[in-house]
């Protein structure tokens, strides 16, 4: 019973030693440059609110890796969760744009087609 007392602490310093690391976000940088490369891809630029998003997820993306060479690696996580996220954002922007417009394009097109099947004598 005596032999377990003292090593009861030591083990227990271990464990918090061991606790208290946290891994870099390597994956999670990764996922933050592929969403900010298909948010571009998808024409977030021309989007104001989907540029507004990209740029915020630059900036997180900036900042992560500067908390990660500072070995700040729970805050460089939690900034490259916000920045996945704005650039998930900005992409879902630019695809409800380009479906607008192709449907807008769609529509336009269908106008036209009944215009010339009604000159040239079509029925409704």
């Amino acid at each position: 019973m005596n032999i377990l007392i003292p090593t009861t602490p030591v083990a227990l310093l271990l464990a918090l030693g061991c606790a208290g690391t946290y891994p870099p976000p390597t994956q999670q940088l990764a996922d933050v440059q592929s969403a900010n490369r298909s948010a571009n891809e998808v024409g977030a630029q021309n989007n104001p609110k989907a540029q507004l998003h990209l740029k915020l997820a630059e900036e997180q993306l900036q900042q992560a890796k500067t908390a990660m060479k500072d070995d700040d690696n729970k805050t460089a996580s939690r900034l490259l969760e916000r920045a996945k996220s704005d650039a998930e954002l900005a992409i879902a922007l630019a695809r409800r744009d380009n479906a607008t417009l192709a449907a807008n394009k769609a529509v336009e097109q269908s106008n036209a087609q009944r215009s010339t099947n009604l000159e040239q004598g079509a029925t409704q």
